[in-house]
């Protein structure tokens, strides 16, 4: 078995800063695409921050220049460093990962979600 695992959000303040993680645990053999979702309260769900294998990445155009994703493929984590935070930055962040997992193939997981919340 697979799961997807976030942890780091929190309660803080405007202009504030958080680190999120997301490790990839059980029967994994490889990490392809790795991504940030985020869904506020009353709103679709989206896409906030891609990495794939190489380092390459790619970022939903509100939280450019303030979040940065990142991992450590020997730990099969994904990272969200999120600065200069905005209220409306407020949601659950949920982690979306292609395992390579215990039947042979790469498959889709999700984690539980985390939820950050922006708030003087």
């Amino acid at each position: 078995q697979v799961q997807l695992v976030e942890s780091g959000g929190g309660l803080v303040q405007p202009g504030g800063s958080l680190r999120l993680s997301c490790e990839a645990s059980g029967t994994v053999f490889g990490v392809n695409t790795m991504q940030w979702y985020r869904q506020a309260p009353g709103k679709q769900r989206e896409l906030v921050a891609t990495i794939d294998q190489s380092h390459y990445t790619d970022y939903e155009n509100s939280v450019k220049g303030r979040f940065t994703i990142s991992r450590d493929n020997a730990k099969n984590t994904v990272y969200l460093q999120m600065n200069s935070l905005k209220p409306e930055d407020t949601a659950v962040y949920t982690c979306n990962a292609e395992v390579h997992d215990y039947t042979g193939r790469y498959r889709e997981y999700w984690g539980r979600g985390t939820q950050v919340t922006v708030s003087s």
